[in-house]
């Protein structure tokens, strides 16, 4: 026999037995990340390498292997997949491919609130429901969340997944979306916003969020509370008040309400609220960690969705006048 063929043997025999073992031996997935995203326009490279990020895969070489050898690394399809914890990678592969995609959806939109997102969940009929009554208190800590209010925790997007997942496991996939793009962002934060944390951002984002009419302002709003904090002036933002009063706001908001004392009362106490007052988009958590800097300390609403900035009380007081009273 030649020595070169011998070689060969000796080199692909145990690369065969590799590959099989790969091939049978479950992926034992978490339970926390069985839920998957693929994006439209994902090489089998960019997916190989989330599916790593996700935990899905330990090491992303022997799934492009497998797809190459197998002539499918063009077929993957985009879709959210929501996977066997016992997984195989040719199955997961087959899935990919086939566009096993998920039978049920839930969309949280932003600038929504916790109990608007629990309701979308009640009248799901794909969801499994574990939870009664759905307590803020009970879901911060089945989801895992570190903090009394699961307020504003959770990411405004579209989730795919299987009929009779958990109203729990939809929520922790939410919420695990939400600390991926807040750790993010935070990490490339402005050097000088004066948070002491991300969940503070958070809430500042969530304010923004409710003042927001259009997006392109939502960073010079936020330039305008960073103002007001630097200079120990209170916030003085209606949606906290709204939100503070719950069920008792009557929907036109009055200076009983503006002096009536809750937590969130920015304009009878300093400060941030002590947490989000809804659900904030990805452009105003950005714009809570890169506010643009002003001199601006008011703005009113000019009835287009846009905001008319003012530096001084008179100027924001004739700028009522003209977009408010008339």
């Amino acid at each position: 026999m030649k020595k070169w063929f011998i070689r060969l043997l000796i080199i692909f025999i145990p690369l065969g037995v590799w590959a099989i073992y790969f091939l049978i031996s479950p992926l034992n997935i978490n339970k926390a990340d069985l839920a998957v995203e693929i994006e439209p326009g994902s090489s089998l490279r960019a997916i190989a390498f989330q599916l790593v990020d996700e935990k899905i895969l330990n090491e992303p070489w022997r799934f492009i292997a497998l797809a190459e050898v197998l002539g499918q690394s063009r077929k993957l399809r985009p879709g959210n997949y929501n996977l066997n914890p016992n997984i195989r990678p040719y199955q997961l592969l087959l899935s990919l491919v086939e566009g096993r995609a998920t039978e049920g959806s839930i969309t949280f939109i932003e600038g929504q609130d916790l109990d608007t997102m629990l309701d979308k969940i009640k009248e799901n009929d794909a969801i499994k429901k574990t939870m009664q009554p759905y307590d803020t208190k009970a879901i911060a800590l089945e989801v895992g969340i570190p903090y009394e209010s699961a307020e504003g925790q959770f990411f405004p997007d579209t989730y795919y997944f299987s009929r009779h997942t958990t109203d729990i496991d939809i929520l922790k996939r939410a919420y695990k979306a939400m600390q991926k793009k807040l750790d993010y962002e935070w990490l490339h934060r402005s050097d000088d916003v004066p948070y002491k944390n991300s969940y503070e951002a958070l809430t500042m984002a969530s304010i923004i969020e409710k003042e927001t009419g259009k997006s392109i302002e939502a960073n010079l709003i936020s330039g305008v509370f960073i103002h007001r904090l630097s200079i120990g002036m209170k916030l003085q933002s209606d949606p906290t008040v709204i939100f503070g009063l719950g069920k008792k706001f009557s929907g036109d908001i009055t200076k009983k309400d503006l002096i009536t004392d809750t937590p969130y009362n920015t304009y009878t106490r300093e400060g941030l609220p002590p947490a989000p007052i809804t659900m904030p988009s990805l452009v105003s958590i950005r714009a809570a960690l890169h506010p643009t800097k002003t001199d601006a300390l008011y703005f009113v609403g000019k009835g287009d969705g846009t905001h008319y900035f003012s530096a001084s009380l008179d100027e924001h007081n004739n700028a009522v006048r003209k977009y408010q009273l008339r």
